[in-house]
């Protein structure tokens, strides 16, 4: 492959202006001036170089994305949308091979290099879901990485608890959980199973806590324990984790302590109204966070671009950031953070990382959040695919 040399960029996180030069898949070389005279020149001057964006929490599976308008049908509870999505999925066709491409075709042009998808998996769609999203990503330059996701429940759907380790036998890098208090009502039983799993196929574990207040509180103090029991650091996340927005202020800081101590990784969407945990503390403990869309136009809403920086402005937006190094931790978040959750390794803008680059016409990283602007190139594997 023959070697790029972005000319004039500012990497993100590396103060002045630098090259970049790329070989072989890898960044070769970070600094000022540097002399290639066999590489294709590509003229950044002025523009911000980020590493690739990371969509940490979608639900590819289900989307209906590039296929006709679908009005809204469900109604506003939880239960309201897991019925919805139950009775017409077979109706609309889901899960698509074709409907998952096209968003993924989306994402990589938006700059998406790697993403998190939970992928539901229940007795009725048994694991077509994750058939169909493997077919797709193989079409398509993003890494995917899918979760095994009991959307209907584990305890109280039987048969879903065995079409998990299918999954991870086939595969499937993940496991995941659905709300072990609200939804199976019974979170000593749920957590033994899904953290049983993870650890038998040494698997990542991602579980979505929508159960609020000190409810959710208590099942994440749960989560973290046996995190740290169990040496999974690094290898759990809890999506959207609304308990963290609904207690005080005290009760937050020991949880987030808890977290960074054991390991644990939070990811939220930032979605309409839903609580969300409080970003800048959880950094300011060590936390990692992740961002993703959630649903990207499917039964469960009709809204998601695929663009993870107008995510970013979503989740810097909903936690009233205005200060540039405020609205940055919305970015860190669309990109380090996400590659820490999923377990990326090479990920970043420093030589013998992955050459994973997506420029932008931006002075810097919050006006990138901020205006979301259109992508100047997008480069994964040190190949050129979107100028």
């Amino acid at each position: 492959m023959t070697a790029t040399l972005l000319r004039g960029g500012h990497p993100w996180g590396h103060g002045a202006p630098a090259d970049i030069l790329v070989g072989d898949g890898l960044i070769q070389e970070v600094g000022p001036a540097l002399d290639a005279p066999a590489a294709r020149v590509v003229d950044v001057t002025g523009q911000l170089v980020l590493p690739g964006l990371v969509e940490s929490h979608c639900h590819l599976d289900k989307t209906l994305y590039g296929g006709p308008w679908v009005p809204h049908s469900a109604d506003d509870t939880l239960a309201g949308r897991i019925g919805n999505d139950l009775a017409r999925r077979a109706e609309l066709g889901v899960p698509s091979v074709e409907r998952i491409e096209r968003l993924l075709r989306r994402m990589s042009a938006c700059g998406t290099t790697h993403a998190r998808t939970h992928t539901d998996i229940d007795p009725e769609v048994g694991l077509r879901g994750v058939e169909a999203v493997r077919e797709a990503a193989g079409r398509v330059p993003v890494t995917v990485q899918q979760v095994a996701f009991p959307q209907h429940g584990v305890l109280t759907n039987p048969g879903t608890a065995e079409l998990l380790e299918a999954a991870l036998k086939s595969g499937v890098e993940a496991v995941g959980g659905l709300d072990p208090a609200g939804i199976d009502r019974d979170p000593v039983r749920h957590l033994d199973l899904i953290f049983g799993l993870a650890e038998r196929y040494a698997a990542h574990l991602d579980i979505h806590l929508h159960d609020g207040g000190t409810l959710g509180a208590w099942e994440l103090e749960l989560i973290t324990e046996r995190t740290k029991t169990l040496g999974l650091g690094g290898r759990v996340t809890v999506s959207h984790a609304y308990a963290l927005g609904q207690i005080d202020e005290a009760h937050q800081g020991r949880l987030a302590e808890g977290f960074a101590d054991a390991g644990v990784a939070l990811a939220t969407g930032a979605v309409y109204s839903f609580p969300v945990p409080p970003v800048k503390k959880m950094r300011a403990a060590g936390v990692v966070i992740a961002c993703g869309h959630d649903g990207i136009r499917d039964l469960w809403g009709p809204y998601g671009s695929g663009d993870m920086l107008e995510r970013a402005m979503h989740l810097a937006y909903r936690s009233t950031f205005r200060s540039d190094p405020d609205i940055e931790l919305a970015l860190e978040a669309a990109t380090y953070g996400g590659a820490r959750a999923l377990g990326l390794t090479g990920y970043g803008l420093s030589a013998g990382d992955r050459a994973d680059l997506v420029v932008v016409p931006a002075g810097g990283a919050a006006e990138a959040v901020v205006t979301h602007p259109s992508r100047s190139l997008v480069m994964k594997d040190g190949a050129v695919l979107h100028n």
